[in-house]
């Protein structure tokens, strides 16, 4: 639509704009003409391609140009020039720059028709020429709605851009919750099944083949196990809801630790994701004490209180020879994202007083 204003306003001179030549007073309305579909068809510029500056200079001389073809021709449209320049300025300059620059525009016009400078003075009254700094409103009217335009495109460019950082902040959540699940799973059999296997494999040594044939049981047991791991691995990523003291239980007694949980408080339903991390905390745990306290008792102690379900494991000290490794350093960190998840908090540390001096101790406390 600009450009067809453009165009239509420049064909409209072209036609009736008189006197044109290549000599004496039609040389100089031709190169006034030139000069005022220069500065208007400049309008078609990208506004940040020109420096202000040069905005303002352009416009300005753009004014002078009009102003002089009114004077300078004796007949045409080359008025309208001033017009289409003003609400140019409107939309181009700030506002104030703006206004000031229309009311000089007005005032040129107006001026070269009331001192009938030019011999095209007579066509127009000098009130017209007054009125040419009018269009500057609409040209500010639309500045203010290209602003307000590309103020909610940039709005929504930036809610776009949080929503893909969003999502992507959950997809890496999720992934970390699905590693330390992995994690659990593999560290709490495997490490299992590897001591199992590093035991048959020293009493072959010895040539006891029952003591073989158990230690070769228990690994097919932790097999088994593993399968039930990997259906709480399931259950967890499907976020199915698991009953947290039967779960807590069947766990212990497939770790060899039977009859070592103990309830207080009134049990309650647990939420589906706190059940999870609390035996995901609780499976770790257990890892931890067969791998660097082998032999030794282990106690689990599951509180109901009012605001919190706390959750304590505890291990006596090694009863067997401790095989020398180093841990992936990854369970304790994995509880305590877990427990940090769930608002609550984690402590883990030596026992140095009690009946369970020299073990370990992991308590969680999950807020309801």
């Amino acid at each position: 639509m600009q450009w067809g204003l453009t165009l239509a306003v420049i064909v409209c001179g072209a036609l009736t704009i008189r006197p044109m030549g290549v000599s004496g007073q039609g040389l100089l309305v031709a190169a006034l003409f030139v000069l005022n579909c220069a500065a208007l068809l400049a309008r078609g510029l990208p506004p940040g391609r020109i420096p202000p500056p040069a905005v303002l200079v352009w416009l300005s001389l753009g004014v002078l140009a009009a102003a002089a073809l009114i004077g300078a021709s004796r007949s045409g449209t080359g008025y309208l020039f001033a017009f289409f320049l003003s609400g140019h300025i409107g939309y181009r300059l700030p506002p104030k720059q703006a206004v000031t620059l229309a009311l000089i525009c007005g005032l040129l016009c107006g001026g070269v028709l009331y001192f009938q400078i030019g011999p095209g003075h007579h066509l127009l009254p000098w009130a017209v020429g007054l009125t040419a700094g009018v269009p500057v409103v609409i040209g500010m009217l639309n500045r203010a709605q290209h602003q307000a335009v590309n103020a909610a495109l940039s709005a929504a460019g930036s809610a776009e851009r949080a929503a893909r950082a969003e999502a992507q902040a959950a997809v890496l959540t999720e992934r970390g919750r699905i590693a330390r699940d992995v994690h659990d799973v593999l560290a709490h059999t495997l490490a299992g099944i590897n001591m199992q296997l590093e035991l048959a494999d020293a009493l072959l040594d010895t040539g006891d083949l029952e003591k073989v044939r158990a230690a070769n049981d228990k690994a097919h047991s932790l097999v088994k196990e593993s399968l039930k791991q990997a259906q709480w691995t399931v259950h967890a990523l499907r976020e199915d809801s698991l009953p947290l003291v039967e779960t807590l239980t069947a766990m212990l007694e497939s770790s060899g630790h039977r009859d070592s949980l103990t309830v207080s408080g009134t049990p309650e339903e647990v939420p589906a994701r706190a059940t999870q991390n609390l035996l995901r905390i609780a499976q770790e745990s257990l890892t931890n004490a067969a791998r660097h306290a082998p032999g030794g008792a282990v106690r689990v102690e599951l509180a109901f209180a009012a605001s919190s379900t706390v959750l304590t494991i505890r291990n006596r000290p090694a009863t067997r020879t401790v095989n020398p490794g180093v841990g992936s350093g990854m369970g304790l960190i994995g509880m305590r994202e877990r427990v940090a998840l769930l608002g609550g908090t984690l402590t883990a540390g030596p026992v140095t007083e009690g009946p369970d001096e020299g073990g370990w101790q992991v308590e969680a406390v999950i807020p309801r």
